[in-house]
């Protein structure tokens, strides 16, 4: 069995066929999705989503491009909305220098505010960070300082020193689709030394499909692509990696059901 750790299923591009993209992720073996939350506005539908079907949990969070539109003064709004069952993480969050959509000051904020809901309900953090890493590992050892807290860096396509800083902070780390591309090699290079015991996977979708789906939609299904390169990358059998990243997440994801 695979988990899909991060995707977005309440995306309108799964709506006409949202049945059948499930159908199709058990059947390639992945048992469960996280459909990850981006606003507060549109966490209605991410919560419907993961009601509609058993194998489906959500997060609920504000993504860093958000943070200008939703500022979090507090971490009161994500704690009310994590009261749901099929509430499993708290995220995504982070910080992104790339396109700064929002302004960092906004962006720390609201990161500062899903790391105090993470804390004080014992979910994971779902990280997201893009040329920010400097500020990203600042902020997460100075608020394990304050408390510790569980999470991990989703769509990892950072350098060894965030790799290396998030192991230390006893974080996971999601592989997408993107260390399958053909000019990956470096990221690849990074994964390979990440311990087994701290890997999960991912798809993002429906952003990022992996070799060979690369440039059409991605769908949860295809995150067997990514688990068969890790399995090669560091020398185990597909089967292994398998149970590996699907014993990782639900010891992270405290919260979610085995199937």
């Amino acid at each position: 069995m695979l988990v899909d750790s991060h995707c977005h299923l309440d995306f309108p591009e799964f709506a006409p066929e949202l049945d059948a993209v499930v159908a199709r992720a058990k059947d390639a073996g992945v048992g469960t999705c996280v459909t990850i939350g981006t606003t507060l506005e549109k966490f209605p539908r991410v919560q419907a989503v993961a009601e509609q079907f058993e194998t489906v949990w959500c997060s609920v969070g504000v993504h860093p491009h958000e943070a200008k539109v939703e500022p979090l003064e507090n971490p009161a709004p994500l704690i009310e909305r994590a009261q749901h069952p099929k509430v499993v993480g708290i995220g995504e969050t982070g910080l992104d220098y790339y396109y700064e959509h929002s302004p960092r000051a906004a962006q720390i904020a609201n990161f500062r505010a899903h790391i105090a809901a993470a804390r004080q309900l014992k979910l994971p953090l779902v990280v997201h960070t893009r040329d920010a890493e400097d500020d990203t590992i600042q902020i997460l050892r100075d608020e394990m300082g304050q408390g510790a807290f569980t999470g991990l860096i989703h769509c990892f396509t950072g350098t060894r020193a965030l790799a290396d800083a998030a192991v230390d902070l006893g974080f996971c780390i999601s592989a997408s689709g993107i260390a399958t591309f053909k000019k990956s090699e470096e990221l690849r290079a990074v994964l390979k030394d990440v311990p087994l015991d701290r890997l999960l996977v991912e798809t993002d979708a429906p952003y990022l499909a992996p070799m060979p789906h690369r440039g059409k939609r991605n769908e949860p299904a295809f995150v067997k692509h990514t688990a068969a390169m890790l399995a090669e990358l560091k020398g185990v059998s597909f089967e292994d990696l398998a149970a590996a990243t699907t014993e990782n997440f639900f010891r992270l994801f405290t919260k979610a059901k085995h199937p």
